[in-house]
């Protein structure tokens, strides 16, 4: 999604939580050209949290509630709240994809550990359950991504009936909405993984041998791909030597999923607070 820079601002000199707001605007930005790792997708989680936490003091500001509490302003604070709900409504889809995902790894860690040197027949089931959920929660994706694309970039609001606290203040929030998107559709395409991948047994062949320079170079891996080569790798083998050694490898990659999810996990859920009290700010300025 691009960001467009925008030629309004605030009257003056800008209130330090106005610059604060574009310090994380500038700051998310820049991270959209960094690669797309788990580490980079938290630390753009975490950067979303204080954007939003600042965006809710500037709601606070009397200046703030004034212009948007105006009636020739109402339509235009109406819009900022029905962003508020598509943004609350993407953290949504985000959370539903990694708790669907987290609990289907949970039910096949624990499988693994209690067939481990015994029938595999259960395990196999459960390997197949888990690339089937992981097929619905990408379809569930490709419709959120379809969704968030879907949105009209909107032009920047002037109007010359308008004061220019009230179109500064709309289309920093505004800017706010747009980088927050796009950090969804980074998260959420990370959490579906590569559209087009080699075949389940070069990946894992691949992972195998990262393993050797990891210590040299830290490997920017997809961990919901890899655990999805790993368990495709799983099924298709028949004797008990190579299975046992892939179930191996795929309890490994399963273990740094886990940890990768629980990161996301924590991450989403302290946004999705953090939206629901920003969208609260905005409600009680349009009903004062």
């Amino acid at each position: 999604m691009a960001f467009h820079t925008r030629s309004n601002s605030f009257p003056s000199r800008p209130h330090p939580i106005v610059q604060e707001v574009d310090e994380h605007l500038c700051r998310l930005r820049s991270s959209e050209a960094a690669s797309t790792s788990s580490s980079s997708i938290c630390h753009k989680l975490s950067g979303l949290q204080d954007l939003h936490d600042c965006v809710d003091k500037l709601l606070q500001l009397p200046l703030t509630q004034q212009a948007l509490a105006k009636e020739q302003n109402e339509k235009w604070t109406n819009e900022l709240l029905d962003g508020s709900l598509r943004l609350l409504d993407g953290c949504s889809s985000a959370k539903d994809a990694i708790l669907q995902t987290k609990e289907c790894v949970q039910d096949l860690q624990s499988i693994i550990r209690r067939t481990r040197g015994g029938e595999s027949g259960a395990l196999t089931s459960e390997v197949r359950k888990y690339l089937t959920s992981r097929k619905m929660v990408k379809k569930t994706i490709q419709k959120a991504m379809k969704n968030l694309k879907g949105i009209e970039n909107r032009s920047t609001f002037s109007s010359p009936n308008q004061d220019n606290e009230s179109i500064a203040i709309v289309n920093k929030l505004r800017e706010v909405e747009a980088v927050t998107l796009a950090v969804y559709e980074s998260l959420l395409s990370f959490i579906s993984g590569p559209k087009s991948q080699p075949s389940s047994w070069s990946l894992v062949s691949n992972m195998m041998h990262s393993k050797k320079v990891a210590c040299e170079e830290e490997t920017e891996a997809n961990e919901f791909a890899q655990v999805d080569a790993a368990l495709n790798s799983l099924t298709g083998h028949k004797t008990s030597k190579s299975q046992n050694k892939s179930v191996e490898n795929a309890q490994n990659q399963l273990e740094k999923l886990e940890s990768c999810i629980q990161d996301q996990e924590e991450g989403v859920e302290c946004l999705f607070r953090q939206l629901i009290k920003t969208r609260v700010s905005l409600l009680n300025i349009l009903n004062h």
